[in-house]
């Protein structure tokens, strides 16, 4: 069977829900059992990585035309162009101009494909391991940076802070997020551990995923607390309070992951 093939078949389910329930987001919107608005794109955009999931595509395979995925899932074409359009964004497919569309080739963490391949960004149990795995590695990172940051290293630290604390004020969700992205980038560098920089890049780059297809981008109700936090961080890694400073960044992943749940609910069942 080609990998084209393997995705046509049964219906599949929406995110979060068991494979072969009935699917099927409306050309514009979708409701849940609650009445909350989610655009039908974003449903498209879990459901087309779910397939590729169960088909258990491999970087490079073939996937289905537009509109083999449009009649799969019970949408419209443009629907799913919208949801391509954001998978390809987010390195997980790929559209050739006259070749259909592919899963991407994206090694990910260490070259290793498999990270990309198995996490799906709606995906809540998927998302809350990847908080799990967050905490570990941030927290390990920020204790070996409270012992080995250079002056230069705590500059780029407090400097991302500032950043992301000035995205938050000005309301620039692009702004908070380079300077949040720095921030956490900064701190991994300053541990002058590569394996650690590697794993908190490729981990925030997943969790972007979610955020973009789940939250759409935004800055949330948590952008107060996560400059408050940032700043407890970086001042035990001044401090050189090794177990001060994971203690801060556990405190940080753990606001954070509260704040998403919150989020997620809200968007979900208003």
């Amino acid at each position: 069977m080609d990998s084209a093939s393997a995705l046509t078949g049964d219906s599949v389910s929406e995110p979060g829900t068991t494979a072969g329930a009935a699917a099927g987001p409306k050309d514009a919107e979708s409701t849940s059992a609650a009445g909350a608005y989610r655009p039908g794109y974003e449903l498209v955009a879990g459901q087309v990585l779910e397939l590729i999931a169960e088909a258990q595509l491999q970087p490079g395979d073939r996937m289905p035309t537009e509109n083999a995925l449009a009649e799969r899932l019970g949408t419209s074409r443009t629907v799913v162009r919208e949801a391509v359009k954001i998978l390809s964004a987010l390195g997980r497919v790929r559209a050739q101009k006259g070749r259909g569309l592919y899963v991407a080739d994206d090694e990910g963490m260490l070259g290793l494909r498999r990270w990309g391949g198995f996490f799906l960004p709606t995906d809540l149990g998927h998302v809350y391991m990847l908080f799990e795995f967050r905490r570990l590695q941030e927290m390990e990172a920020s204790r070996l940076a409270a012992g080995r940051a250079t002056p230069a290293e705590l500059r780029a630290i407090e400097e991302a802070a500032e950043t992301c604390k000035q995205g938050h004020l000005t309301d620039r969700a692009p702004l908070f997020d380079q300077g949040d992205d720095d921030f956490h980038i900064s701190v991994a560098t300053a541990s002058h551990n590569e394996f650690l920089v590697a794993a908190v890049r490729e981990a925030r780059r997943l969790q972007r995923q979610s955020s973009t297809i789940g939250l759409r981008g935004v800055i949330g109700d948590h952008a107060a607390g996560a400059v408050a936090e940032h700043a407890a961080i970086f001042q035990a890694i001044r401090d050189g309070n090794a177990e001060a400073a994971a203690q801060a960044a556990a405190t940080h992943l753990d606001k954070t992951l509260e704040h998403y749940q919150r989020d997620i609910k809200r968007r979900l069942f208003g």
